[in-house]
This record gives structure tokens, sequence and C-alpha cells, in this order.
């Protein structure tokens, strides 16, 4: 079994410092790129779940929907995860997202 605690962890700050930050700075591009993620993460755990059919592209909900679509998308793509290579690749994915986002 593949430890996915690392992903959970980093999925979670992303979205609680989404939460916490001003609607200024969702607006000016923290929103989307989570959204990014989100749609990112939800298309590789559907590539994973649904080999060979076309993945569904997650919904832009609003800028206040945000940590919540990464939240989701994040602990979806943890359950399927079959390496602890792809953990890290997950992660680093994150990692980036947050830091282009500025939260």
């Amino acid at each position: 079994m593949v430890d996915t605690t690392p992903l959970v962890r980093a999925v979670d700050h992303f979205a609680d410092r989404l939460r916490a930050a001003p609607q200024s700075r969702l607006q000016r591009s923290a929103a989307a790129e989570a959204l990014a993620l989100a749609r990112e993460l939800a298309r590789w755990a559907q590539r994973v779940e649904e080999p060979g059919a076309e993945p569904r592209e997650m919904p832009d909900a609003g800028m206040f929907a945000a940590a919540d679509q990464i939240t989701v998308a994040g602990h979806d793509v943890a359950l399927v995860l079959c390496s602890q290579g792809e953990v890290e690749d997950a992660v680093r994915l994150v990692e980036e997202a947050q830091k282009r986002a500025g939260v």
C-alpha cells in the first residue's frame, strides 16, 4: 500500500491557504491556479479509474469553491496512486501550483 499522507497534507495545506486568502488574491490568480490543479488531479484519477474513457472536466464552480475543488480532486487521486513516485509527482504538482497561486 502506498503512503499518500504527503499528498493529502499538501492538498489540505493549499486548500487552507486558499480559504484564508483575501478575495483580491483569489481574483488575481489563486483561484484560477487552484482550479487548473483540481482539473489536472481529477483527470489523473479518472485516467486510472477509467482507462480509455474520455476524462470529464471539473466545472468552474467559482473562486470561493476552489479550495473545496482541490480538496476533492486531491483526495480522489490519492486513492488511486500506485507508487511512491506517483505520490511525489502529485505533491510536486500541488506545491508548484500553490507557489504560482501566491498563497
